[in-house]
């Protein structure tokens, strides 16, 4: 039986050669999916036995997993994602923004669909979203996560920077709503954000965590990524964006902190003492940060963590690997640290971690019974992982993307062989080209670098 066709049964049975309990690979075991949820999870021997009214779909040479967790990502970016290709850190300013702010309801769907469907691409099934700058931007995104069918944790940016009371109370208000708002689907899943700390005041920071930890979700701060917002930090309020936090008392559980890429001893201990989560962002560093995060050392510490694409490259097995070369050049290497997470790591933090950091370890992150099926059907039988020694790092270091056959989100094959069966994935990037275009002309983009090809033609080989 063809794969998608046996999981449109309301019930099946599904017999891979290995599964990924708890970052182990183990053979010989089973899974029962019904109504979105791992059903049962155990040897298939006992699933057999305890479902006799199921016939088993066998899987050989197939790996089942947890679908990746991006723990921080901003879906409506995607049309300017390869703008930013050689530019210095800071490029909200001269491309993000600017481009949001030129992208109507139409464009800002478009681009959200877009990044959905790479994010699927690359393994991910749920993802986190840290705020658009544009008011019609969760309109757009929920639309996208009901279309495309990724689970996202979306936050809506609560900066009150600069704004008398009245608008602070209606900031206040609306954040409220959003995480009183009910979604059918089961997919969205309500948090809020800062943009970075010194863009709200103490008071909404203080109101902001505390909703958060009332309501068990995630509270989302871009935090000490790069050298000038440290400065600005420090300019406007004598303290360092985490420093910020910490005084305002929002530096809490609820805190999913993205990059964290340059702080201080103090600081890591006031993450680990606060019980706050660290989305490390390695592509992000390499493509335009100042630092890398010291993500080792944290996670040594006993700090929540996952990884994070922050719209870079939606790949998560690249993500992986991009995760353990970083730490093991910024500081495996000078101390001899040959092991640098000896794998399971950087699996963990791209799965069950993942799902802790963003507050949905009881939904998603492991095939475990009563979770989501959120997860990822896996080819084994390739030339990268024949023969197969450790497959904890061989995920790491050699999977691919194309291996993925299977996507499921909530039960649901959401794409196979890497395209979407029920929606016309190829219309929407055409679409997507075409608002780009517009969008991208009409927006006061500031590039400092030039694109590749001019920059070849400017400093021709003299070899």
């Amino acid at each position: 039986m063809n794969f998608p066709d046996a999981l449109a049964a309301p019930e099946v049975l599904l017999c891979p050669e290995l599964t990924l309990i708890d970052d182990a690979p183990l053979a010989g075991h089973a899974v029962v999916l019904r109504d979105g949820h791992f059903a049962d999870v155990g040897s298939a021997t006992e699933l057999q036995a305890r479902h006799p009214h199921l016939v088993p779909v066998p899987l050989p040479r197939r790996l089942l997993m947890p679908g990746f967790i991006d723990t921080h990502h901003h879906l409506t970016q995607s049309f300017g994602k390869a703008l930013a290709f050689g530019e210095p850190s800071e490029i909200f300013r001269r491309i993000w923004v600017p481009l949001e702010q030129h992208l109507d309801e139409e464009g800002l769907h478009l681009s959200a669909s877009l990044a959905a469907l790479e994010a699927l691409r690359g393994g991910f099934t749920t993802v986190c979203d840290a705020g658009t700058r544009s008011a019609h931007g969760l309109r757009a995104i929920e639309a996208a996560v009901h279309e495309t069918g990724i689970r996202c944790v979306l936050a809506r940016i609560c900066n009150d920077a600069g704004l008398d009371d009245g608008a602070g109370r209606q900031i206040e208000r609306e954040a409220e709503q959003h995480l009183a708002a009910s979604h059918s689907s089961g997919l969205l899943h309500a948090s809020l954000g800062i943009s970075i700390p010194e863009a709200a005041s103490d008071r909404m920071l203080e109101r902001v965590a505390r909703l958060c930890r009332d309501a068990g979700v995630a509270f989302q701060v871009h935090l000490n990524e790069h050298l000038a917002s440290i400065e600005r930090s420090l300019i406007a309020r004598g303290l360092r964006p985490l420093e910020v936090l910490h005084r305002a008392g929002a530096l809490g559980p609820e805190l999913l902190a993205a990059h964290a890429t340059m702080v201080t001893p103090r600081e890591i201990g006031l993450l680990r003492d606060s019980g706050a989560a660290v989305s490390y962002n390695p592509v992000a560093s390499s493509w335009k940060g100042n630092a890398v995060a010291p993500a080792l050392l944290m996670h040594g510490l006993g700090i929540r963590m996952g990884l994070g694409t922050d719209g870079t490259r939606s790949d998560g097995f690249r993500l992986m690997d991009a995760a353990e070369t970083a730490q093991r050049l910024t500081s495996g290497m000078d101390i001899g640290d040959f092991s640098t997470g000896a794998g399971w790591t950087w699996l963990s933090m791209a799965t069950a971690a993942g799902a802790d950091a963003a507050g949905l370890s009881r939904v998603t992150g492991r095939i475990a019974t009563g979770l989501a099926a959120d997860c990822l059907l896996i080819d084994l039988d390739v030339p990268e992982l024949t023969p197969s020694w450790d497959l904890g790092w061989e995920l790491v270091r050699l999977a691919h993307r194309s291996q993925i056959e299977a996507v499921l989100v909530q039960g649901r094959v959401r794409l196979w062989q890497g395209w979407p069966l029920d929606w016309d994935a190829r219309a929407l990037m055409a679409s997507a080209r075409e608002k780009a275009q517009q969008a991208v002309a009409a927006a006061p983009i500031q590039r400092i670098h030039p694109t590749s090809d001019a920059a070849r033609l400017a400093h021709p080989s003299r070899g």
